[in-house]
């Protein structure tokens, strides 16, 4: 490995940094080993001893801003069994922020500048956010797979059209794209659009085709919540994956929590795209 990717490394996490202490937010810490792992279709949590490592800090972050912290980030080590390959590894660095009274299009906002000071330690080849194109989930599936999915959701087709024709059609556009609105039945953690019940506010960054973040208009209501969770747990017995209960805390939360804005954002990824590479191997030296 290039002994400057741990210098690139270093100088991405020190802008990062200081990006969000320059707006505001407030750094936090949150538990890496948990009882309940946040249950998502498609992510297994890794277990370890009678827990589960985390996937994400999110459930802990809403916990946080139902309690009154309103401009909160998170850089941290996440797991997921099982995922390797040249853009995944089950221990990755994550950033996650959330800001309280706020919604998907103010986090755009955020990453639009985050990303144009991350990209003055090395050229990215775009910095000002009027270099992204905005693209919506059912106008990108109509011109590169067919079809429309929101109001006519098919899983298996909408996962395999967006691996194998979406993607690669959005890595021919170069530079950031973000796709935007997906279809309610795709976006388990977040908030309907009120004018389209169809859409969810959630969008996706990719950066010259590679996804890099993902982000909600986060959803606050329980029973909602609870019974989207309860519809992912039978998915997960119908495809024979591990279960796991309902975080009562988590579920508690939501009662209180205002209405917020989120986001992960893959940190290893995006160094790779710094580093001119096209594998993590670049970036991760003991992988």
């Amino acid at each position: 490995m290039p002994i400057d990717s741990i210098a690139l490394r270093d100088a991405v996490m020190q802008r990062i940094r200081a990006f969000f202490r320059k707006h505001g937010f407030t750094e936090v810490e949150t538990p890496i080993r948990l009882k309940i792992p946040c249950m998502e279709l498609h992510i297994d949590a890794e277990p370890s001893s009678d827990h589960f490592l985390r996937t994400s800090p999110e459930i802990f972050h809403k916990q946080l801003l139902a309690a009154g912290h309103g401009k909160i980030f998170e850089l941290g080590k996440c797991f997921r069994r099982g995922e390797v390959g040249p853009l995944h590894n089950p221990e990755y660095t994550m950033l996650e922020w959330y800001r309280a009274n706020a919604d998907y299009m103010d986090v755009l906002a955020d990453t639009k500048a985050l990303i144009q000071s991350v990209a003055e330690v090395r050229d990215l080849g775009f910095q000002g956010g009027e270099d992204w194109k905005i693209l919506a989930v059912s106008e990108a599936f109509l011109e590169f797979a067919g079809w429309n999915p929101v109001g006519s959701y098919a899983e298996d087709r909408f996962d395999m059209d967006l691996v194998e024709k979406v993607e690669p059609a959005l890595k021919q556009m170069g530079g950031p794209v973000v796709l935007i609105d997906y279809p309610v039945e795709a976006a388990a953690l977040s908030r309907r659009n009120p004018d389209n019940p169809l859409v969810a506010e959630r969008w996706e960054l990719y950066i010259d085709g590679i996804e890099i973040a993902n982000a909600y208009s986060e959803l606050t209501d329980p029973v909602e919540q609870r019974r989207r969770f309860e519809i992912c747990a039978e998915q997960r017995k119908v495809l024979g994956k591990e279960t796991y209960p309902i975080d009562e805390a988590f579920i508690r939360a939501l009662e209180k929590m205002p209405p917020s804005g989120g986001i992960a954002l893959g940190v290893d990824r995006l160094l790779m795209l710094m580093a001119g590479a096209d594998s993590l191997d670049a970036v991760l030296p003991f992988r």
